[in-house]
């Protein structure tokens, strides 16, 4: 019995093709068990707290797999777990353990997050080669200081078919102008830059 609760507490964090309510109940099912498993670790019952702290470190396992790379979700999960001990005096014990337990995981999980996003920078080596793009920069900066001086119809167009790869009828209807003024506007504008070049 106590094998078949602790397998539906697993099912209950999988991604799984399960209907909602059949989630819904596993979750409210594993939350009551959690709850008398704290209640009598509370009591001083050790073997009903070790049973806990298993059955969470399995169900962290899977929350934290969908969530996180392997070695961030194994952090998260130790961190966690150090977080229930600590703290499990301060869930209310009149309340489901189950909730208390999912926001420690989830304020877990940001924490890795911002820890991550925090770290992502790479040091950058001395001998490092870097490409110079200060060409291409003045290019574009030129080439949009060119197109500025044409007409916005034109000015679209020309952006659109021969900058961004779009096809006349695309164009067309991307601007509401017709495919045959499309075509007028790219004509007239490319006559234009190439005068001002």
């Amino acid at each position: 019995m106590m094998e078949r609760k602790m397998l539906e507490c697993h099912e209950a964090a999988k991604p799984r093709p399960r209907s909602r309510n059949a989630r819904a109940e596993a979750w409210i099912g594993c939350s009551e068990r959690w709850s008398g498993l704290m209640t009598k670790a509370r009591a001083g019952d050790d073997r009903s707290y070790g049973q806990l702290i298993r059955e969470l470190d399995q169900w962290l396992r899977r929350y934290y797999r969908r969530r996180l790379p392997s070695f961030a979700a194994d952090d998260a999960r130790q961190e966690t777990l150090l977080a229930v001990h600590a703290n499990r005096r301060t869930a209310a014990p009149s309340g489901p353990f189950g909730p208390w337990v999912a926001a420690v995981a989830r304020n877990k999980w940001i924490d890795q997050v911002r820890d991550a996003t925090r770290h992502s920078g790479l040091a950058l080596g001395e001998d490092l080669s870097i490409e110079d793009h200060g060409r291409a920069v003045l290019s574009a900066a030129a080439l949009n200081d060119l197109l500025g001086r044409l007409k916005p119809a034109q000015q679209n167009a020309i952006r659109l078919v021969k900058l961004e790869g779009f096809s006349i009828s695309r164009a067309s209807h991307a601007t509401g102008q017709s495919a045959s003024l499309v075509k007028i506007n790219i004509h007239r504008g490319i006559k234009k830059l190439a005068a001002l070049v």
